[in-house]
């Protein structure tokens, strides 16, 4: 097929990948841990032989896994976060169920319409004067994001989780974009997601402190979750967690990413949250008078890979309910797009993203001259 000459073909090694807090690719350690797994093919739930290795390489990813977050409690593995929240906000033994304004769309399907909603300041953090109302109604399961997916505003969990427990509630902790990244909060119940930091999509875990607070469905997993075990997905997950490469990388990346915001402020940028707590891997920026859906095209197009929000809801390019919730401007907010890193993002990276968001910036200027 002839190309055109103002056509370039951009391969693989030449994109810039800053689209982590959707997805990350899969880290050498996981990808040949997960290969090895495969040849322990045997149904872990098995009796026999075969099944017994497989059921014992499972129960040493569990072990590991437990030991990489710090967590000296039960595991239960599921296929990703979404399943995970699914599983508490749906069988965990109280009547209640409150969220938080900014949560990702999986929180607020898996806990229900009915839930209650305590709102955020503009800072992003939830309300906790309303929220200790909300807890004084009935004993519930309070759903709140550790990181938020958009903004990468770091919510107080150990201070919301002491609350919690006082008013004699149960606390969900959404960690699928903190879990391997920074250390993990208490908490009653923490969901994870192996691909977002570094495993393949398709395995995650249900972190749970007391067990018998979750209501049993049969099946696997001591019969709280039923489908046979994905043991290549989980012993993956067990080594992405085991290399600390997301861990290891936070202050080179901490560094980068404000020497990127240093940048795009003075040339009249804004930063989302930037007087707020933050998770070095994300960061939200305006680029006021320019949509967000034209800056995705053109970053694209200059080989460079980003989103506007959630990946979940980023292709209807919906109006953000996190920024609308922490009282964005609506102009501003639909010139936002989100920035997320890895431990393989370099200096050039951003250097390359800066002067192609000048260079956007700048054709947009002229077009309206």
């Amino acid at each position: 097929m002839a190309i055109g000459r103002n056509v370039r073909l951009l391969s693989a090694f030449e994109r810039i990948y800053l689209d982590h807090a959707a997805t990350t690719p899969v880290l050498p350690e996981a990808y040949a841990a997960m290969a090895g797994a495969l040849d322990v093919w045997a149904n872990p739930s098995s009796p026999h032989a075969d099944g017994r290795q497989a059921r014992a390489a499972l129960e040493a990813a569990r072990r590991t896994i437990a030991e990489s977050l710090g967590w000296r409690h039960d595991v239960i593995f599921t296929s990703g976060a979404t399943e995970a929240l699914h599983i508490a906000g749906s069988r965990v033994k109280v009547p209640g169920r409150i969220i938080g304004a900014t949560e990702h769309d999986a929180v607020i399907s898996a806990m229900g319409a009915s839930a209650t909603t305590a709102p955020v300041g503009s800072n992003g953090l939830v309300d906790l004067e309303t929220l200790a109302d909300a807890l004084n109604e009935v004993p519930a399961l309070v759903a709140v994001q550790h990181v938020n997916n958009e903004t990468g505003v770091v919510q107080p969990v150990d201070r919301i989780f002491a609350q919690v427990r006082e008013a004699g509630s149960l606390l969900l902790a959404d960690c699928a974009q903190s879990a391997g990244k920074l250390p993990l909060p208490d908490a009653d119940f923490i969901a994870i997601s192996g691909h977002k930091f570094g495993a393949p999509s398709g395995i995650g875990a249900l972190l749970v402190k007391d067990i018998g607070t979750l209501s049993p469905s049969g099946g696997q997993e001591r019969g709280y979750r039923r489908g046979t075990e994905n043991l290549a997905g989980a012993t993956a997950m067990a080594a992405a967690l085991d290399s600390c490469a997301f861990g290891e990388a936070v202050p080179r990346i901490r560094e980068l990413r404000g020497r990127l915001e240093k940048t795009l402020l003075t040339e009249g940028g804004e930063v989302i949250a930037a007087n707020t707590e933050r998770s070095p891997f994300i960061g939200a920026y305006a680029m006021p008078g320019v949509a967000s859906a034209s800056q995705l095209v053109q970053f694209d197009l200059a080989g460079i890979s980003v989103s506007a929000g959630s990946a979940c809801s980023s292709g209807s390019m919906k109006a953000s309910r996190v920024l609308a919730a922490t009282g964005v401007a609506q102009e501003i907010a639909g010139s936002v797009v989100r920035v997320s890193f890895g431990p393989r993002t370099t200096a050039d990276n951003i250097d390359r993203f800066v002067n192609e968001w000048c260079a956007i910036r700048d054709r947009a200027a002229k077009a309206v001259a």
